[in-house]
């Protein structure tokens, strides 16, 4: 399993690229964009009241990733939210190189057809940079998740970050992943 190249990572080589300098006749081969990073992040914020949920969410979340998941903590205390500076409130993971590739494509084919009524995800959500940021109210969908083993249901954020300088760029590097824009 020396030379193993994710089937994402190879399409980019050896079809995306192409039709990326096509489609936007870019001069040399370094205009081109490419995935930079994903980013996962799970806020999980009954942690107030039982400090025991960020385990089970840190470990779900590592086994989405396929790699360990930081805790993130408050930066200030707010009263109202009963949260203490320094509290553990959340969990994120940052990809890069083949696992990036690999989660995004289990995104893509496995994740997102089981999220129930399902019809696209939206194309509005680029910054203007080049990046991308989506939701998903279940972190069920993955596989990796046995459904019978989780006792509560977390949302994340999944923001990808591209090379692209506009976010029509970004747009058909995505649809070149088969990302499933419905607009």
């Amino acid at each position: 399993m020396a030379d193993y190249t994710p089937r994402l990572k190879s399409q980019y080589k050896d079809v995306a690229r192409a039709a990326l300098k096509e489609e936007h006749s870019y001069k040399n081969d370094m205009m081109i964009p490419k995935l930079d990073k994903i980013v996962l992040n799970m806020g999980v914020g009954e942690t107030v009241n039982d400090s025991k949920k960020i385990r089970s969410a840190v470990a779900d979340m590592s086994a989405i990733a396929g790699q360990k998941a930081i805790i993130t903590n408050a930066k200030k205390s707010i009263a109202g939210f009963r949260v203490r500076e320094d509290m553990a409130l959340g969990c994120k993971v940052t990809l890069r190189g083949d696992q990036m590739y690999e989660f995004l494509d289990r995104l893509v084919t496995v994740a997102m057809p089981r999220i129930r009524d399902f019809r696209g995800i939206s194309g509005k959500s680029f910054d203007g940079n080049g990046n991308y940021a989506m939701g998903l109210k279940e972190h069920i969908v993955f596989p990796e998740i046995d459904f019978d083993k989780v006792d509560e249901m977390w949302g994340m954020d999944i923001i990808i970050c591209t090379t692209a300088k506009t976010d029509a760029e970004a747009k058909s590097l995505l649809k070149q992943f088969n990302m499933p824009f419905n607009n």
